[in-house]
């Protein structure tokens, strides 16, 4: 209970919406991704493991990580390519 000063004196205030029910809502509307998520992090690993264990070299290793994250780009490169687009 809250008291509030007014000009004709000190009034008790029963804040109703202290117990009140409120639905939480999130603050952002997120939309799952994750079947291709999974897709993704599978691939990122097996380019990952085919990648360095060619690399004959660091540097080819590097080049070869750096290869499996955008692995769906040459996917869809290659794939594109082989369609005649």
């Amino acid at each position: 209970m809250y008291i509030l000063y007014t000009a004709t004196g000190y009034k008790p205030i029963i804040n109703l919406n202290l117990f009140a029910m409120t639905e939480c809502k999130p603050k952002h509307d997120y939309h799952s991704s994750g079947p291709a998520s999974a897709v993704y992090g599978l691939g990122f690993i097996g380019a990952v493991v085919y990648y360095i264990g060619v690399a004959t070299s660091f540097w080819t290793g590097v080049l070869g990580f750096l290869k499996a994250i955008v692995w769906p780009a040459f996917l869809v490169y290659e794939a594109l390519k082989s369609l005649g687009a």
